[in-house]
């Protein structure tokens, strides 16, 4: 069992009550954030290029309606695996979705 509590991570793999300090992510710098807003309104556009509606992209990738708006909005960073499903459910090449 792993339990996250701040940027302690307590675990009991190494025997009960291990603890180990987890470094804190870095902060997300401004060109990051703009470079994911850029991915997030491509795959709008290529989506809606395609006449495909967010509850019809859902449907076909099995992401929640909420969680795919977020990637829209740049709000959050898709994992590979969801880049990948998305481009596949759209029809189009993966780099055509994250290319600047």
């Amino acid at each position: 069992m792993i339990k996250q509590l701040g940027s302690t991570l307590i675990t009991n793999d190494h025997g009960v009550g291990s603890v180990v300090q987890v470094p804190r992510p870095t902060p997300l710098t401004a060109s990051v954030i703009a470079r994911r807003q850029a991915v997030g309104e491509r795959i709008r556009r290529v989506r809606e290029h395609h006449n495909l509606s967010q509850r019809e992209l859902c449907e076909r990738t099995g992401i929640d309606i909420a969680s795919y708006s977020r990637i829209e909005q740049g709000h959050s960073s898709p994992l590979l695996d969801t880049l990948i499903r998305i481009s596949d459910a759209i029809g189009v090449e993966l780099a055509d979705l994250v290319q600047r």
